[in-house]
């Protein structure tokens, strides 16, 4: 595809790609760029690697300057956004403009965009929509079979240009479909795959993670490991890169077996799994239903379980009790509990934890108490401090936690430590 002057053969040197995010828009931070970890992911799979990604505004000179230097230093160049029908829908013509080509009308493309119209309803369309129908001279076209914008190849000198447009439901699509078996059909495709493996713990901070992993860490060349934290949980992502997805597993596999070795318990999921999906999975395997009051996180827990598609086969009822009079005529927390202890206390999270399971009948009681902040907090009582409480038949465990951060992080730890305690006790 590449001519080889000033370049290795394809078959000696790894292929790269630069991927230009298109938008004022990005840049205000109105919306998140998700396309780019979506790209990145999908390029890594096929063994092209990429090295820049660019966010530039809706301007024409920085447009351009930014394709330039890709172009200079890329094999590939993924554009996303600008492709619509409105005056700061630029990306074509700078592109154009940056390679020195004229910009010409597709009839096919117009063809296409009027056949949307009309399956719409729609039989008259504004004159701006035509402008989707131009593209730079010697652009192959991609369909867009959820909105009106084609996607474009290019091919400039060394490299090549792809520009998608930036809805996710749009480029999504045209990326796995289209754009990767054209890439795949010009030997575009990388020489390998990166395959990356994500464990994901919970109940442990980044910085004991790291002290456990620190000569993982330290890998390199064509397996690595690092390390992500997130709300409520940290990240282990092992890649590695071979000539076939099973010479990457087989790179994978034993640093796997030894982060698992090292982490036990902590670790609840691989790969995008959520500690929602992993005890929903453990409740309905067991055939255990379970309910839950819930004080300081306001249905949050009830709300992530519930996200699961099934989960009426385990879920039976939750209870936000955030009053003190709620918890007492709802749950049947004892009004001498709450005068002595306060409700945020472990006999209020015990008491509130039998209740539930008492009125709902279900085999598991969960129960939150806790003070989410910024205000409520004392000396005794700080802003973090939260009891969860877990009652079973015959057993009742309490946990103490003390989370720091804003009112909705520590709304988000709390159910992120329920969830983990409702799955340990069901190991």
């Amino acid at each position: 595809m590449f001519p080889k002057k000033g370049r290795s053969s394809l078959k000696s040197r790894e292929l790269t790609a630069e991927i230009i995010a298109v938008g004022t828009e990005l840049l205000l931070g109105a919306i998140v760029n998700t396309n780019a970890a979506y790209l990145s992911r999908k390029l890594a799979s096929i063994g092209i690697n990429v090295y820049y990604q660019t966010t530039v505004g809706d301007n024409p000179e920085r447009i351009q300057a930014a394709i330039r230097l890709a172009l200079s230093r890329s094999d590939i160049v993924i554009t996303s956004g600008g492709l619509g029908p409105t005056v700061d829908d630029i990306t074509l013509p700078m592109i154009a403009k940056a390679i020195g080509r004229p910009m010409v009308f597709k009839k096919c493309i117009m063809d296409e965009i009027k056949k949307y119209f009309r399956a719409r309803g729609i039989n008259r369309i504004t004159c701006n929509v035509e402008r989707q129908a131009y593209m730079p001279e010697g652009a192959v076209c991609f369909i867009n079979t959820v909105g009106t914008a084609a996607g474009v190849a290019i091919h400039a000198g060394k490299a090549v240009i792809i520009a998608l447009p930036g809805p996710p439901r749009e480029l999504e699509p045209m990326f796995d479909s289209t754009i990767i078996p054209y890439l795949r059909k010009k030997g575009c495709a990388g020489t390998g795959v990166i395959k990356t493996r994500t464990i994901q713990l919970t109940g442990i901070f980044e910085s004991a993670v790291d002290s456990r992993a620190k000569d993982l860490l330290e890998l390199s060349g064509s397996r690595t490991v690092g390390i992500y934290s997130k709300p409520g949980m940290v990240e282990l992502k092992i890649t590695a890169k071979a000539k076939s997805a099973r010479e990457a597993e087989k790179k994978i596999k034993p640093v796997e077996l030894e982060i698992r070795k090292r982490f036990g318990d902590f670790i609840f999921g691989t790969d995008g799994e959520t500690l929602e999906q992993v005890v929903g999975r453990s409740l309905a395997g067991r055939g255990l239903t379970i309910a839950m009051a819930e004080s300081c996180t306001g249905g949050l827990i009830g709300h992530r379980l519930t996200e699961v598609s099934g989960s009426s086969r385990y879920f039976v009822m939750g209870v936000v009790s955030y009053s003190n009079p709620a918890k007492k005529a709802i749950l049947n927390v004892k009004h001498e509990t709450l005068a002595r202890h306060g409700a945020v206390s472990r006999e209020v999270a015990r008491e509130m934890a039998l209740g539930i399971r008492a009125i709902s009948g279900a085999d598991i009681g969960l129960a939150v108490t806790g003070i989410a902040g910024p205000t409520g907090g004392t000396t005794k009582k700080p802003v973090g401090l939260v009891y969860i409480a877990l009652s079973s038949k015959g057993r009742t465990q309490i946990r103490e936690c003390r989370f720091t951060g804003d009112r909705s992080s520590i709304k988000w730890r709390t159910s992120s430590a329920a969830l983990d305690l409702i799955r340990r006790s069901l190991k």
